[in-house]
Formats: C-alpha cells, structure tokens, sequence
C-alpha cells in the first residue's frame, strides 16, 4: 500500500473514531454561536464584481489534475473566469499559463480545448508560439526589428502541488501557492491525487448567485427534507466534522450505519467507504469516495460564475490510474456520476434558481442567517467576504442555554 493510501486511511479511521464518538455521545461539531449576513450578498452588482477581480482573478483557483496534463505539449484552455487562458505542459514537464491572445492583432491562438501540440499557430496571420510562448514571426523582416517585446504570449501564474494545476488569471501578478495552501497542503497530498486520471465530466448550470448554490454542498440540515427522497435516508442530518485550515476545509456526514458502528468494534467499521469532501478556496470541492470498498474515486466539482444570478459548474469523476481504463469501472463510476448530477442539478440547484430572485423582492437589510449547525457556511462566507475586500461578518453568541446534544443514536 502506498504512503499515501495509508495516510488517507489513517485519516478516515481517525474520522470514524471522532463520529463515533459523536454518536455514543449524542454530539456534533458545532459553532460557537449564529451568524447573520447581508441577503445581498448574493444579489449585489459590484460585490459580483469585486469577487470576479479579487477571487477569481486575483487568486489562484483549480483548473485541472496534474494527470489532465500528462505529457510535453499537453494543454487545455481554461475560460472559466472570463480570460482566456491555455495551460500547457512545456517540453521541459513546467505548467504554465498563458493569455491565449496573438501580441501581433490579438486573435485567439488555440481555439481546440485541449489536446497535445508542441507549437501553437495563431490563424489569422501565422505567428507561432512553443510551450515557452516564444513566437516564431512569419515575415518578421517586415517590422524592422522593433517587435521583440511582443514575441511572447503573455503569461499568468501556473503552479502544480499535490497533483492539482492552479492558475491566476491576471498578467504579470505574483501567486504564491504555498502561502495560499498552507497546512492544508499535507491534506491534499494524501489524497494522491496525481495517481488518478479523469474517467468521466458533466457540466451543471444554476440560475442563482454562486455563493447560494455553494451554500447546498456543506450543511447536512437539509437532508432529511429537501433530499427525503434521495439521499436523506442514507445520512444522519444532525451530526457532522469540520475540520478548517485557514480559507479550506474538510466537512464529513455519517452515513447511518455510524448508529452501527458506535455497537461494534473498529475491525467491522467500513472506513474505506467513507465520503470525504475537501474545499479548496474559493470554489472548488473534493470529494473522496468509494464505488464499492475497493474501488475508490474523486470528484473534482469546481464552480464558477457566469453573472451574478448564473453559475456553471464543472463535475469531473477521476478513478486510480490502475482502474480508469477497465470498462466496469468507467461504467460504475458513469453511474455514480449521473446519480450525484440527478441529485445536485434536479434537487439542490433546482431550489436555489427557484429562490435565488426571492433575494430581490427583499427590503435593503434583509439578513440571511446560518445556524450553529451550518459551521461550514459560517466559516466560508466570511472568508468570501475578507477576500473580495467586504466586512466580514460575525458569529453572534446564543443569550439563552444552547443544546449540545445531537441525538445520532
């Protein structure tokens, strides 16, 4: 077993212990109080704004696996944050990123969305870029000389850490990975993620704020209503972890064989088949699961916004380089992949396009309200609010006794 898989089983055994305890207990993880935010924070024009510069382009955000970049000369385009970008695999195995922009007339230099090509020809008039960006001019006799400053594509920050490919889609800013990371790195990297390869990918779209249909991927609240007849009767709805390191985190909900496992000893408790989803700020969730015990898989869904009210979110399924490629595995996993696109697009995103417009219709200073037991949201929309440069908002104490227990068994 690689170091890797036995950390990340350590990790689950140590999180099985910790809900188990919760069970036998009656406990969960839970805030310190509730915390109120403004309702237009999904609705606001310039905040929209502000997080598209500050977040999307002014941070380092997900764009792919190591693993969707397997050789020299392997690239995709990534236009998800409104600049148009090409990721490629440079001959000497770099990532970098580049605004897929001719310097001669700006034309759109790479237009397939991904493949594997060692030079790169812009169609309109033939300049031709490497993997390095370096352009070969055609008729360069012809501008004197004096274009040497625009013989390069114009790069953006690319890094790759714990088999994931980021990028910063601003020219000539400076993107420190590591910083950005932080612990949370040594979490990521026993996901093992550069040992899995894309398998299968669906695209979801939601006509509601982003921030609201994030808010569907991290409280268990709504389970046993809005998923009664879906997922609901396969969780406990009132018993969570949440583990943060800095703006990411890790949020895990029992399934209810917990109730089982808190009456039986460690060696009968199935570890492997525990969900474990990872957020990486801003938006992207990594969910480690198990087809069957021995069969495990990732789902790497990265959302982005198409306007203020509009959002497109990518599902991509990615299995262990060892079974991807074997027909049952791809079929198992195609099947998973539609049941979380069923459960997701027809439940969680079909709610919140129905509310989202509700925001509008609200009197200015209208607050919105998370519970102790929406620790997640909490966390995440304060972060949101720091990064696009907004007040954050605080966690008020409760003024009367709060109940701690959770009644799990």
């Amino acid at each position: 077993m690689a170091a890797q898989a036995r950390e990340m089983r350590q990790t689950r055994l140590d999180l099985c212990r910790r809900l188990v305890e919760h069970a036998r207990n009656h406990t969960t993880d839970v805030a310190k109080g509730v915390m109120f935010n403004d309702a237009s924070v999904y609705t606001d024009p310039q905040r929209y704004e502000a997080e598209m510069q500050k977040v999307f382009r002014g941070m380092p955000v997900v764009a792919c696996l190591s693993t969707d970049l397997p050789s020299p000369g392997s690239f995709r385009l990534f236009d998800d944050v409104g600049v148009p970008l090409v990721i490629v695999r440079g001959t000497d195995n770099e990532v970098r990123a580049f605004l897929n922009v001719c310097r001669h007339r700006g034309a759109r230099v790479v237009r397939e969305t991904q493949g594997c090509s060692k030079r790169f020809t812009c169609r309109f008039h033939g300049w031709t870029y490497d993997t390095q960006g370096r352009a070969r001019v055609t008729q360069e006799a012809h501008f004197c000389g004096a274009i040497d400053d625009l013989k390069r594509l114009i790069p953006c920050p690319a890094a790759e850490r714990h088999g994931l490919v980021f990028v910063q889609a601003t020219p000539d800013s400076t993107m420190d990975i590591d910083a950005h990371l932080g612990a949370f790195g040594a979490e990521l990297a026993k996901l093992d993620l550069g040992a899995h390869k894309r398998v299968c990918e669906r695209d979801l779209e939601a006509t509601c704020n982003w921030k609201y249909a994030f808010d569907t991927y991290f409280e268990n609240y709504h389970f046993s209503v809005l998923h009664r007849n879906s997922i609901g009767p396969l969780f406990v709805d009132n018993v969570m972890l949440y583990d943060t390191w800095g703006p990411h985190h890790r949020v895990v909900f029992p399934p209810k064989e917990i109730v089982e496992w808190a009456r039986k000893p460690e060696s009968e408790w199935l570890v492997d088949t525990l969900g474990t989803p990872y957020f990486v700020f801003p938006n992207t969730v990594i969910y480690c699961g198990a087809l069957t015990p021995d069969r495990l898989f990732v789902n790497l869904m990265r959302m982005f916004p198409r306007g203020v009210g509009n959002l497109v979110t990518h599902v991509e399924t990615y299995g262990p380089v060892a079974l991807a490629d074997a027909p049952e595995y791809q079929s198992e996993a195609e099947r998973s992949l539609e049941g979380i696109i069923r459960l997701v697009q027809d439940e969680d995103y079909d709610v919140t396009s129905e509310s989202w417009k509700n925001f509008l219709s609200m009197p200015p200073g209208s607050k919105v309200v998370y519970g102790r037991q929406e620790l997640a949201l909490q966390h995440s929309h304060q972060w949101f609010a720091r990064a696009a440069g907004y007040p954050v908002p605080e966690v008020v104490r409760a003024q009367q006794p709060i109940l701690e227990t959770a009644g799990a068994a």
